[in-house]
């Protein structure tokens, strides 16, 4: 154990080594030691702070739209670099390929899915858009008023004038 002052890196002998002991120990239970100067907490630590996120591996946390998307977006360019690298194969190997009719051959099923693709989301979109059907059952007698209020503001100080019309 080194003492402040003691250099570090030289031993106590045995002796000095049981004395330092006896000192420190005498120190602890002696009425003139100054009382503790910290506290340390022990509650638990709230899980919700300040800190910022720590990145996890993997992909970055997104909405559930944003990672279909991307899905989407790396499925479609996989494909698409398959139907490319094939298309080159192919032309590479037949020296008669005409490269227009190879790129009609090779396009045209993309823009037909794309197309596809496009129907499907205008489709979603107007289905989404259209009100909701409301089937109401009633029993016995029912009574449907339709009051339409029409309200007229005129003048420098506001006079209203409301019509019930039936």
């Amino acid at each position: 154990m080194n003492h402040p002052d003691r250099p570090a890196g030289r031993a106590l002998s045995e002796g000095q080594e049981d004395m330092e002991s006896r000192r420190l120990i005498g120190e602890v239970y002696s009425d003139d030691t100054p009382l503790a100067t910290f506290y340390k907490d022990l509650t638990p630590v709230p899980v919700i702070g300040t800190a910022p996120p720590e990145p996890q591996p993997g992909r970055p946390p997104m909405s559930q739209r944003a990672t279909d998307a991307s899905v989407l977006m790396l499925a479609g360019a996989g494909s698409v670099s398959m139907v490319s690298v094939s298309a080159g194969v192919l032309m590479y190997m037949s020296q008669y390929a005409n490269p227009v009719v190879c790129g009609i051959f090779v396009g045209g099923p993309t823009v037909g899915v794309l197309a596809l693709c496009r129907l499907v989301r205008r489709t979603k979109e107007v289905v989404e858009a259209a009100p909701p059907v409301i089937h109401q059952h009633y029993e016995g007698t029912v009574v449907q008023d339709h009051t339409e209020i029409t309200t007229h503001a005129r003048g420098v100080i506001a006079r209203t004038k409301n019509q019930f019309d039936r």
